[in-house]
């Protein structure tokens, strides 16, 4: 189930950098969609619109893909902690209890 998903998740993150470099920048220089050709099935506008909305569906797809992915991956983990269920130390590093330090100088009544 997890690979499904994380195949899907990659084919939406690849759109997505693909969508997002189609667009037009603020300046101009790096857009390939929607240049200055008269000619084409879409205007400029409605060109600019659809990759706009385009990338918004893809990245709303690529969070929800982000949370089921961490979703699924902190489910299958069996432990919660490094600390919980840890094996006890082997026999030979076991230590017996320190007797209590005695204070080296008297103490004061």
């Amino acid at each position: 189930m997890i690979n499904i998903i994380l195949i899907i998740h990659v084919l939406i993150s690849v759109s997505l950098v693909v969508m997002v470099l189609l667009q037009r920048s603020e300046g101009g220089a790096l857009g390939m969609g929607g240049g200055n050709s008269s000619g084409g099935l879409m205007s400029g506008r409605a060109a600019g619109s659809l990759l706009t909305r385009s990338t918004g569906i893809l990245a709303a797809a690529f969070m929800t893909t982000s949370i089921v992915l961490a979703i699924l991956a902190g489910a299958s983990s069996p432990n919660r902690s490094l600390f919980e269920n840890a094996p006890p130390p082997p026999p030979e590093q076991q230590e017996a209890p320190a007797e209590p330090a005695r204070p080296t100088v008297p103490l004061s009544r």
